[in-house]
């Protein structure tokens, strides 16, 4: 196996460098060995450490980040972007928290029974929303807000929450808190080609008929008519007419449920490791100068000195912090 020197950085303090996503792929086709003063630098959007290496540098979020090329060489992220530069990385493959994988064999439909699930399910309209910004992603709420003035919808976050606390479990609870629902409030936080995330995703895995907002080429990801998507209807009350409509006729919600949520009832080509090794391998087979070194050379100055003595510690290549 090709050996491959690689380091984490700027990914959280949470993240295990030995045992995540990226990692755990990487090497199923090469000898990975983590280190400091590695070849490839992968890191993400948690801090500024990235810039202390003069390496390749690879940028790697799941959630709606674009990569800046005056920092990185390389990117793996949510978006969708036209540059060979780029991977395009759904964030619901990795649940968009770097290290616990997506099985896309959970929304596979062929062993399932449409009324079976149907009968099980005893509630409504489902939302859970943790954290809230007026100015960014008000639509979600007002929604939610106009959909309750149909029926009540069971919000289980952190915010709105209307059942008496929110939902333990972390995403296994969510997914089962999800199972009784009939529906689920399933928005973005933002609208960006590409990004799609969990909010898709658990609830299909929960037979719960997501009610989508976000990602404008989501049908080029799933099947449309297995879910409903905001993007199709002219208004909120539109939407709300269609919800009003399946909720009351179980002929035509079983119609959504009978429908695949992947393509011929197959995981979409996102959940295809071997495009994240075949992109590793044309990185390595690419020669270039890395962005951090087309800069200069040290300048250490007073008002550097803190940065200065992380250079000091850690010993890596010659870099430029004089754009920081």
């Amino acid at each position: 196996m090709k050996k491959i020197r690689i380091d984490f950085c700027d990914v959280g303090a949470a993240f295990n460098k030995a045992d995540n996503y990226l990692g755990n792929i990487l090497k199923e086709r090469f000898d990975v060995e983590i280190c400091d003063q590695p070849d490839f630098l992968i890191y993400s959007c948690g801090g500024d450490s990235h810039r202390l290496h003069s390496g390749v540098r690879i940028f790697f979020s799941g959630e709606s980040d674009v990569p800046d090329y005056r920092r990185c060489d390389y990117s793996l992220a949510s978006v969708q972007l036209d540059d060979p530069r780029h991977l395009h990385l759904p964030c619901y493959v990795n649940y968009g928290r770097y290290q616990e994988t997506a099985d896309p064999t959970e929304i596979l439909k062929k062993n399932d029974d449409p009324e079976a699930l149907l009968a099980a399910k005893t509630k409504f309209c489902s939302f859970i929303i943790s954290g809230y910004n007026p100015r960014k992603n008000s639509n979600r709420v007002e929604f939610f807000q106009k959909l309750c003035r149909y029926k009540k919808v069971d919000s289980g976050g952190r915010k709105f929450n209307n059942i008496g606390g929110p939902i333990p479990g972390g995403p296994r609870g969510k997914v089962d808190f999800l199972r009784q629902y009939k529906f689920n409030i399933a928005f973005e936080n933002r609208a960006l080609p590409g990004y799609a995330t969990e909010k898709i995703f658990e609830p299909m895995i929960a037979r719960c008929l997501p009610i989508y907002w976000g990602d404008p080429t989501i049908a080029r990801q799933f099947n449309p008519r297995s879910f409903l998507n905001r993007a199709d209807f002219a208004s909120d009350e539109a939407l709300i007419e269609k919800i009003i409509e399946l909720d009351n006729d179980d002929g035509k919600y079983l119609e959504y449920l009978r429908q695949p949520y992947f393509y011929d009832d197959r995981p979409n080509q996102f959940f295809d490791r071997q495009r994240v090794l075949d992109f590793f391998e044309k990185i390595l087979a690419q020669k270039i100068t890395p962005v951090a070194q087309k800069r200069g050379k040290l300048h250490f100055i007073g008002r550097c000195f803190g940065r200065w003595k992380i250079v000091k510690r850690h010993h890596w290549h010659q870099m430029d912090v004089t754009g920081w």
